[in-house]
């Protein structure tokens, strides 16, 4: 498997990353054979689909096209944000592209001032139809993840 090196400090890579929801949309967790956690996760087109709970179906050429359609819904959509709720552990987040045209990334970190001392990590390259994996170990706190490329929302996980 390809990984991405957990990254600590300031250092800040502006990616995005792709969901993939499964029958309940909540984002799949399975057990890999080195006892991480994964995390599979669908990006479409301004949004993570398992998060939400709902794909709105977007259609985006650029991140221009999703500042502009955040700009009119991110208030709505919001609402109804279910946070992930993990364990303390380490987790693989398996992020997909599933039809956004243009590169997109992934960004994980701790949420407000606990970014600082919170792990995180982050990376890019995920073109159309592509999926990559990003490697972490969570410790207890409150986390955001998102894709400043498409531009998605900042999508909450609390880990106990």
């Amino acid at each position: 498997m390809k990984y991405v090196r957990i990254l600590s400090g300031g250092l800040f890579l502006a990616a995005i990353a792709g969901c993939t929801a499964n029958k309940t949309g909540i984002p799949a967790l399975t057990e890999s054979s080195d006892t991480a956690q994964v995390v599979t996760l669908t990006q479409t087109g301004c949004q993570f689909l398992e998060t939400e709970g709902k794909d709105y179906q977007y259609k985006t050429q650029n991140e221009k096209d999703c500042k502009q359609i955040n700009s009119k819904t991110l208030t709505e959509r919001k609402q109804q944000f279910k946070p992930l709720q993990l364990k303390a552990g380490k987790y693989v987040f398996r992020v997909t592209n599933r039809d956004v045209p243009y590169e997109l990334g992934f960004y994980l970190r701790g949420a407000g001032a606990s970014g600082i001392t919170l792990p995180k990590t982050s990376g890019g390259g995920l073109t159309t139809g592509t999926t990559q994996e990003y490697e972490i170990t969570l410790t207890p706190g409150q986390y955001v993840f998102s894709c400043p490329l498409n531009p998605t929302p900042d999508y909450p996980i609390i880990v106990n």
